[in-house]
């Protein structure tokens, strides 16, 4: 016969059978906010979202979204403000005359507002995020090699009349035979300049 304080004495819980408690913490650990914020959207939510604002904006604007030409347009104006003429380039004169039009600036090319509006997008999508960070260049060669990749890149969106946006997301949609020239062409370049990249700067 086993002792009145074996009867009485609970069974121990384990860790298993215990109830869940909900973890303590602000509205940045609630559900809907990480899966908004926090936790990557999977490609085809990505892809439906950016299809559905491009439609948007060339609804609004008339033009499909592009990147680059409002980036020249800044360079453009920042050489005038130091006192250079841009508008007697043969580009602004033309392939876009709108340029030199009375009137036209930042405020009025919706490209260069969909650009401000990326780059604070960004910004505040990193801050909701929490993953904002200021990283340092480990070397002098990471510059050489962001100085590089940026002229050839801007050369060569020029040249292409857009980047992968352009002549991409918005080219290839709009049935534009550059566009899937583009597309090739871009294979080949993104494994020269990996090569270089590894070979000269990593």
């Amino acid at each position: 016969m086993r002792a009145p304080s074996d009867l009485e004495q609970p069974a121990a819980s384990s860790p298993v059978d215990a109830p869940a408690r909900p973890a303590k913490g602000g509205w940045r650990d609630h559900e809907t906010y990480r899966a908004l914020f926090v936790d990557p959207w999977t490609y085809t939510t990505g892809a439906v979202i950016l299809a559905l604002l491009n439609v948007a904006l060339t609804a609004a604007t008339g033009k499909a979204w592009g990147v680059t030409t409002s980036l020249a347009y800044w360079g453009a104006w920042a050489w005038r403000a130091l006192g250079g003429h841009p508008e007697t380039w043969a580009y602004f004169r033309e392939v876009k005359p709108v340029f030199n039009s009375p009137g036209f600036g930042f405020a009025r090319d919706p490209g260069s507002l969909t650009n401000a509006g990326i780059v604070v997008g960004a910004l505040l999508a990193t801050l909701l995020a929490t993953q904002f960070r200021v990283k340092r260049l480990k070397s002098r060669r990471q510059v050489v090699a962001a100085v590089l990749g940026g002229l050839l890149m801007g050369f060569g969106a020029r040249l292409a009349f857009g980047c992968n946006i352009g002549d991409m997301f918005s080219g290839l949609p709009s049935l534009s035979l550059h566009g899937w020239v583009f597309l090739f062409s871009i294979f080949g370049g993104a494994a020269i300049g990996s090569k270089l990249l590894v070979k000269y700067f990593i």
